[in-house]
């Protein structure tokens, strides 16, 4: 049998190792980034495809292949990838396994539901500031803070592109903390009063993308806490859930 994985998150790298693991199938893992495909290589029975993919690719990458399921574990907030993957199933008669994180419960933090308006926020706060919400959106914050150059720290992957964007974009490399997430409310504390930091950004990410790790390194510094809410509320399974679902409904 053959699975077809979506991933480049904690959970598509833990769904293709536990597929590996089981040896009941052989596995083709998409993600969409060089780093993602770099944690996914080794596998005797994986095929990694870095992307992204266009719509072409995924046709004939469907048409190639007689998969038994396809699971989505891309990022939460990738909501419009998450919707052309249902779409590619359902056109070819294949069944989504969709992993969704639990969402945390909501805080004494400020909500914004994007990050348009976490800069906004951020325009009229003083204190330096620590990005964890990758390299993106970094723009909408240079936009945004007259003073970004002294105030905005950002941790962003340690891959070329994000690393060359930052720079573009006038960011300081002093102020670049170039690392792989998630990370440990130590370590954030860490950055936090190295840093002099008095606002967090996060997205809320769920449990597997550090979420918890930061609210109590905020919490526990004093500090504020800006929070991009989810697009959207999803229908899917829990990692857990996902595992059962592959083993008993597919015989993986």
């Amino acid at each position: 049998m053959e699975v077809l994985v979506f991933g480049g998150t904690v959970e598509g790298r833990q769904i293709v190792e536990w597929l590996e693991a089981r040896g009941t199938c052989k596995v083709v893992a998409c993600t969409a980034t060089d780093y993602g495909a770099r944690l996914l290589e080794g596998g005797s029975h994986v095929t990694v495809l870095r992307g992204p993919l266009s719509q072409d690719d995924k046709r004939h990458l469907m048409e190639s292949h007689d998969f038994e399921c396809v699971v989505d574990a891309t990022h939460p907030y990738a909501t419009h990838i998450s919707q052309s993957i249902a779409e590619l199933a359902q056109a070819y008669g294949k069944d989504v396994v969709r992993v969704v994180r639990d969402p945390a419960q909501e805080g004494t933090w400020v909500s914004v539901r994007d990050a348009h308006e976490a800069a906004a926020h951020l325009s009229r706060v003083p204190g330096n500031i620590l990005l964890t919400t990758g390299s993106k959106d970094l723009a909408t914050y240079v936009e945004a803070l007259a003073d970004y150059r002294d105030r905005l720290f950002i941790r962003i992957l340690p891959v070329m592109a994000a690393l060359d964007h930052a720079d573009k974009l006038g960011i300081p490399t002093s102020h670049v903390i170039a690392m792989q997430g998630p990370c440990s409310e130590d370590l954030n504390k860490a950055l936090i009063r190295q840093l002099d930091i008095s606002w967090l950004v996060t997205k809320q990410s769920g449990a597997s993308g550090g979420f918890e790790e930061k609210i109590r390194a905020a919490e526990d510094c004093g500090i504020g806490l800006v929070v991009i809410s989810r697009p959207c509320e999803e229908e899917g399974l829990t990692f857990e859930e996902a595992l059962i679902a592959l083993e008993e409904r597919y015989g993986l």
